[in-house]
């Protein structure tokens, strides 16, 4: 049998899955607050104020798991394709920055996600989202929002199952919908993560913090739909067809360098001749 069969993903530890975990559910609570609190709560109460908390809470997180992570499961060759990968991200998302929500990064990620393992997934989206906010001058109390919702969107594609067996077409075809699927979530939490910020007398669909939640949620539905919606579809076609037609070449490529990486060997110094 050939030793190089398959490309091995970079493993979580006890204690990055347990970071992981922590920086999710604390995310959600950022992104999913209007949702989860009653219109008498104090939060409701704070509607513009929660959104920096949760952006300042989630630049502490975010930095937590990522350095939970990387001290246990990405060495000095892990963290070398990670620059290499979210510098390539980070230069393909101003592309189509302002067009029509053409933004070929995402199709990198879901690939990268896919070969790497969720882990690495996370860190990369979020490294690759703060690289391309530094880039594109979008730095602001939604870059961490927008770093934590790419790390999901990457970490869920090194979640997908057979990443040992399925291989082809129908890997494709799984990484497509995927992409297309999380194309949309992603703007989906996204607005969620800006919605609250506007004033409910500005507009019929803004957050108002004093209705009831079916209230608010048919206010948000119909924000994303007069908002978002177009700019979603624009990513998520080009999130499939990137993935459709340069898949086959980046996967492979992906796995050659990460079977040659070896990930799990650790480095090691030849000292000059005796």
């Amino acid at each position: 049998m050939s030793t190089q069969r398959q490309a091995r993903a970079v493993r979580l530890g006890p204690r990055s899955l347990a970071a992981l975990v922590l920086v999710s559910a604390v995310g959600i609570a950022g992104f999913g607050w209007p949702f989860l609190t009653p219109p008498t709560s104090r939060l409701s109460a704070h509607a513009q104020d929660a959104p920096w908390l949760f952006a300042g809470l989630l630049v502490l997180l975010v930095a937590v798991v990522a350095a939970a992570i990387s001290e246990s499961g990405l060495g000095p060759k892990a963290v070398a394709m990670l620059g290499v990968l979210a510098a390539a991200g980070a230069a393909l998302r101003p592309i189509g920055a302002g067009t029509a929500g053409i933004e070929p990064m995402f199709f990198l990620m879901v690939l990268s996600g896919r070969v790497l393992g969720p882990g690495f997934g996370f860190v990369l989206g979020s490294v690759t989202m703060f690289a391309s906010a530094l880039l594109t001058g979008g730095v602001g109390p939604w870059l961490p929002f927008q770093m934590l919702a790419m790390g999901w969107f990457a970490m869920g594609a090194g979640l997908l199952p057979g990443p040992d067996r399925l291989r082809g077409r129908a890997e494709l075809a799984m990484l497509a919908c995927y992409g297309l699927l999380a194309a949309f979530a992603y703007g989906t939490v996204m607005n969620m993560a800006g919605w609250p910020f506007m004033s409910a007398l500005a507009s019929n669909v803004a957050f108002d913090p004093h209705a009831p939640v079916a209230v608010n949620l048919a206010r948000f539905v119909a924000y994303c739909v007069a908002t978002s919606l177009g700019w979603d579809l624009g990513r998520a076609v080009v999130t499939v067809v990137l993935t459709l037609t340069l898949g086959p070449a980046v996967l492979r490529a992906l796995r050659r360098a990460t079977r040659r990486a070896a990930f799990e060997t650790p480095v090691t110094f030849e000292t000059a001749g005796k």
